[in-house]
């Protein structure tokens, strides 16, 4: 049994290795209403999102793209678990300034940051916002992302170079500042998608840009060898957010709930469980690894 410091991570007697890929399911929540899924939704809560208070753990969390969707669910929840949060947003400034002030009225303390992850030079300005705000950082999540569909032989260059601009590229710059910058013990997780194991036609240009997330961790948790920081990716399945659901009848979204043995869609806070696994003091160990979370889908 390995021994932990007074913060919670475990302390630098622990090493911090692993080779195998780790498929996991997560499932919580209810099935989307327009879906026409029927059958009892059986959800389960954490005791740390019902505890009804916040526990403050000393600890600083940057979740880029948190502004809605299955980032703001992070946000919240590690909030929710102590930590000071940075909420990222391009565009959306009402509503990451929203789950700020949820945040913070719930009894957690946050900031949030426009920056666009595919500008370097925002995203330095972006931790130096989160560092003066809370004098240091421990978890980064690279969460930003887009989706832009369409078979090969019709995707624009302008679609195509966006996407790779924010998730391939967006990403690098978000794992590199936080390289440099995360204290020794953190957590390090990028986004991936369980796309780049169903490999469905449209989604090409999508699914390469989520496969280099699963590549980066891997390599990272090898570069930072020695300081305790554990680097894996999540690869989420179909879950309901405008992401997903967006262009997409009843129909086919029953479609894509009934292939998942719960028979729903993942809802953002199934995501947001499995980072707080991952960034919380029992997390640790696991590093360099791809956590497949989408209902059993794959």
């Amino acid at each position: 049994m390995s021994t932990r410091d007074k913060d919670g991570f475990h302390s630098p007697d622990q090493i911090v290795l692993s080779r195998r890929r780790m498929l996991t399911a997560t499932a919580l929540g209810s099935v989307v209403a327009a879906a026409g899924i029927s059958g009892p939704a059986v959800a389960q809560t954490s005791s740390a999102a019902t505890s009804g208070g916040y526990r403050p753990n000393g600890k600083v969390a940057l979740v880029t793209g948190s502004s809605r969707g299955i980032g703001a669910a992070i946000a919240k929840r590690l909030a929710r678990d102590g930590f000071k949060i940075t909420v990222n947003c391009v565009v959306n400034k009402d509503l990451a300034a929203g789950v700020m002030h949820e945040i913070k009225e719930a009894g957690g303390d946050a900031i949030w940051v426009q920056a666009d992850v595919s500008d370097p030079k925002a995203v330095q300005r972006m931790f130096d916002a989160n560092e003066r705000a809370f004098g240091g950082i421990d978890v980064v999540i690279s969460n930003a992302g887009i989706m832009r569909l369409a078979p090969m032989a019709k995707m624009s260059d302008a679609d195509f170079n966006r996407m790779m601009d924010v998730n391939l590229k967006g990403s690098f710059h978000v794992l590199r500042e936080g390289a440099r910058r995360v204290r020794d013990g953190g957590r390090m997780i990028s986004m991936s998608s369980s796309i780049t194991q169903l490999r469905s036609p449209t989604y090409g240009p999508y699914a390469v840009s989520k496969a280099a997330q699963e590549l980066y961790a891997s390599i990272l948790a090898k570069e930072l060898e020695g300081r305790m920081i554990s680097v894996n990716a999540v690869a989420p399945g179909v879950v309901n957010t405008p992401l997903f659901t967006d262009g997409k009848s009843a129909q086919q979204i029953a479609g894509f709930a009934a292939r998942t043995p719960h028979k729903r869609l993942g809802e953002p806070a199934d995501i947001a469980d499995v980072m707080s696994m991952l960034c919380g003091p029992d997390g640790g160990w696991i590093n360099g690894q791809t956590i497949f979370a989408n209902g059993g889908m794959i």
